[in-house]
């Protein structure tokens, strides 16, 4: 069983990519990994980018040791981001498939 980080693109996207988000978190929970899904970050009114990247960085360095990459994930900055952080703090990388 992993510590999954979920990490995929979301700006620009219908619903924020959040469905394929839920999606996939689900499949992985039901093969039995524990999957942290910032799809499921609690929030109101005007997003808060820097309290969320905050807790997104927390859980990468101190929690996951694997992270998992949605379709699409080359294109977006913050999986750039997400994806260093990860390779630094020596977490395995995957990318997600259906099949």
């Amino acid at each position: 069983m992993a510590k999954i980080y979920l990490s995929g693109p979301m700006t620009g996207l219908p619903e924020h990519n959040y469905p394929r988000f839920h999606e996939v978190a689900a499949k992985l929970r039901d093969e039995g990994h524990d999957v942290y899904n910032p799809a499921e970050y609690a929030w109101e009114g005007e997003f808060p980018i820097r309290t969320a990247f905050a807790e997104y960085t927390s859980v990468i360095c101190t929690w996951a040791d694997t992270i998992v990459l949605l379709e699409g994930w080359q294109d977006s900055r913050g999986v750039a981001v997400e994806l260093l952080l990860a390779e630094i703090c020596g977490l395995t990388v995957k990318e997600w498939s259906d099949d």
